[in-house]
């Protein structure tokens, strides 16, 4: 089905080619007929050949790219059909003229015969088989014709015309090859050997159309951190994992039936055959993505490199009540990314909770990006606390405020944040708010020694992070300030780009910041971070600190501060709501608490007033 899908439109525009060739030329035989013979033969030939004119313009109207692939291949077997018949029809010419004692109707109608061939030779030429039989078919009537006249001369002709009826085919042939070479590479990918997108696109808009009561699944699949690799191993080893990884799903897509295709990168598409129940296919799209997910799972080896990789897949039905084929595309877009957000690794379906979530999603891209603008982000500030309950320092927490959305929680707009790159914008946002806070507590003296800030990592990394900050040190922060200044990066971000983030690190730590890794414990390699990152503070997730009820997870922790103290990191715990929680890490001499047990996040002049009531106590 592939070789022939790029053989319609040219077989389309040769229809009408061969439609002004014969007309034009069939009424030369109307001529001959009125000086050699009584035309009657001629005029019911021509009133054939103009039915069968009639038909083919028919075929040339039926076309449609929008057709499905089974009835554009009808079409084209119809179309093959009718050019057969149409090109062997001057055989019937050929052997009436050549019945006849007059040698000039001979030549006449043998040269017409050699241009009949050459013609059909030409508009045949991507129909390989067809050809070869249609041009033999034009041919042996005239071998045949020079074997009957006899002689010498005449056997020469016959000899003559066997060789230029191979020629032609060889010919025809030979332009076969090209334009099948050309319309493989226009379908295929180049490197994996499979369809591209252009063919993936057309047999899913096929499927969209043909079924009516059926379904199928679509699956959307993209490596996880395959940038990383091409990174640090380069292109070539990048490209050989591509192909592996390719070769891996086309043999579970060849026993399953489905269509594998690349669409670009690192992503892959794959479409099944129609099934008749829709559970039954929100089943099987399921259980296959597992198994493509295991397969991609299991260990590479290139280039002397031991290589894993995982991927995350996403799933649309397919049903015949949409027309556009984007849409389902779209959906299994859609449902991939909420797999990365996800965790990675694993599958999502779309659904239409689902699409509720991501509409959502762009609502609050689009309105974010007036958020700042309508002074409608705040921040908020926690407080942290030592091991005697006293207040030494907070963590500044972004607050948005939409008049449409209301309150959105930061766990839910900082990605999007993040993925959009607004987050730049905001972050130098949050940044000069906070330092022009701790300003003026450093003007008040007020007793607080550190101020926590979160950093994303699109923004450490971005080229003017370290001049931002210094500008902005330069503009707020003096000399003798008594307040530390700590930038909290996640520690699930850290994968993307080490080296450049331990050197951006390095670079502001020049100007006295602290560095701590927040979220601890909530990546995929935290240990080896620890010591590749230089990160002065580590802050154990709050998960962990929920689930302290758990002994696993209570040795868990204990083997976190552990480590930490090990490392000479101070240790700071987020979510502390339980006694029995700020009991147990004090018991394991944790440094710093932070959380509902003490104190909630509170807007900057509450938080000020906290601090000061601390202060009037102490002085009392």
């Amino acid at each position: 089905m592939n070789q022939t899908m790029s053989f319609y439109k040219f077989m389309h525009k040769q229809i009408i080619v061969m439609l002004l060739l014969h007309m034009g030329t069939a009424p030369g035989y109307l001529l001959m007929g009125y000086f050699y013979t009584s035309m009657v033969y001629e005029s019911v030939w021509m009133l054939i050949m103009f039915i069968i004119s009639v038909y083919g313009y028919v075929l040339y109207k039926q076309f449609n790219i929008k057709m499905t692939i089974n009835d554009k291949q009808m079409w084209l077997t119809k179309v093959r059909l009718f050019m057969y018949i149409y090109s062997v029809s001057w055989i019937f010419m050929f052997v009436y003229y050549t019945s006849f004692e007059n040698v000039e109707m001979h030549y006449i109608t043998i040269a017409t015969e050699l241009g009949v061939a050459v013609v059909a030779a030409t508009l045949l030429a991507s129909q390989k088989n067809l050809v070869s039989f249609t041009v033999i078919t034009l041919m042996i009537p005239l071998v045949v014709y020079f074997l009957i006249v006899g002689g010498t001369y005449a056997y020469i002709l016959a000899f003559f015309s066997t060789v230029l009826a191979a020629v032609i085919i060889y010919s025809a042939r030979n332009t076969n090859d090209y334009i099948s070479k050309s319309s493989y590479q226009a379908y295929h990918d180049h490197l994996t050997d499979i369809g591209n997108r252009r063919y993936f696109l057309e047999i899913l808009d096929s499927t969209v159309r043909e079924q009516k009561e059926k379904y199928s699944y679509l699956l959307l699949i993209d490596l996880d951190h395959f940038k990383t690799i091409n990174d640090t191993l380069g292109h070539d080893i990048g490209d050989e994992l591509l192909v592996e990884v390719a070769n891996r799903m086309k043999i579970l897509s060849r026993e399953n039936g489905s269509t594998l295709s690349r669409l670009g990168g690192d992503e892959f598409c794959i479409l099944s055959t129609p099934l008749n129940d829709k559970l039954e296919c929100t089943y099987q799209a399921e259980f296959f993505a597992k198994e493509l997910l295991t397969a991609i799972r299991k260990t590479y080896i290139l280039d002397g490199n031991n290589l894993h990789i995982s991927a995350s897949i996403g799933a649309s039905i397919v049903d015949g009540k949409e027309v556009d084929v984007a849409e389902f595309l779209k959906e299994a877009d859609m449902a991939m990314y909420e797999a990365k957000n996800a965790g990675r690794d694993g599958v999502i379906a779309f659904d239409e909770s689902l699409s509720a979530v991501v509409h959502k999603k762009l609502e609050v891209e689009r309105l974010l990006h007036f958020a700042l603008e309508e002074n409608e982000i705040t921040l908020n500030y926690q407080a942290q606390v030592d091991k005697q309950k006293k207040i030494i320092g907070c963590e500044v927490l972004v607050r948005w405020n939409n008049e449409l959305l209301g309150n959105i929680g930061p766990d839910f707009f900082i990605p999007i944040a993040e993925n959009t790159g607004y987050i730049i914008e905001l972050g130098t946002y949050i940044l000069e708010e906070s330092f022009k806070s701790i300003q003026e507590w450093n003007s008040r003296k007020l007793d607080i020694k550190q101020v926590s800030i979160n950093i994303s990592i699109r923004q450490l990394l971005h080229q003017d992070f370290a001049s931002v900050v210094e500008e902005l040190l330069t503009k707020y922060i003096d000399e003798d300030s008594t307040i530390d200044i700590v930038f909290e990066i996640t520690e699930t971000g850290t994968a993307d780009d080490l080296k450049q983030l331990v050197q951006t690190i390095n670079k502001v730590k020049e100007y006295g910041i602290v560095f701590s890794m927040d979220d601890f414990g909530t990546g995929y390699s935290s240990l080896s971070y620890l010591r590749e990152i230089p990160i002065d503070e580590l802050k154990i997730d709050k998960s962990f600190i929920f689930g302290l009820g758990d002994k696993q997870q209570a040795l868990l922790v204990k083997t976190i501060i552990d480590i930490a103290k090990n490392l000479e990191l101070i240790i700071v715990a987020e979510g502390v709501e339980e006694e029995y929680h700020r009991e147990f890490l004090l018991d394991l001499d944790c440094d710093l608490y932070q959380g509902y047990l003490f104190h909630k996040p509170l807007p900057k002049n509450e938080f000020e007033a906290l601090l000061l009531a601390r202060e009037l106590l102490l002085v009392q």
